[in-house]
């Protein structure tokens, strides 16, 4: 199923559901060939941002959402969920504000 905004919308109630933070989706379909939207979002915890990315497996799935790829649970400082049209990032407070990706992808839309 490809990423459409009534998509977008739940996978953000989602992370509201579980009380990500700071969520911030960006549009990259003008600046990037590698994904359509990224989804980041600050956990409080490593085991708050595996939380997220376990309920956003679960119900991505439900949707009917293909899951291709997955990263950094064990760690769970920074977890990465590729949709392939979707790329989520779920990162602690420390880790975002480090990489900072709000700024390296400067130029893209801001959608929420």
């Amino acid at each position: 199923m490809p990423i459409d905004q009534d998509c977008l919308e739940k996978v953000v109630r989602f992370v509201e559901e579980k009380k990500g933070r700071d969520v911030l989706l960006l549009d990259l379909r003008d600046i990037s060939v590698v994904t359509d939207y990224f989804l980041l979002v600050t956990g409080n915890s490593r085991t708050q941002t595996r939380a997220v990315a376990e309920y956003l497996h679960e119900e991505m799935e439900a949707l009917g959402v293909r899951l291709l790829r997955t990263e950094g649970l064990a760690d769970a400082n920074w977890i990465l969920l590729d949709c392939g049209d979707l790329v989520i990032h779920i990162m602690t407070p420390e880790t975002r504000a480090f990489y900072n990706l709000e700024r390296l992808w400067g130029d893209a839309v801001r959608c929420s």
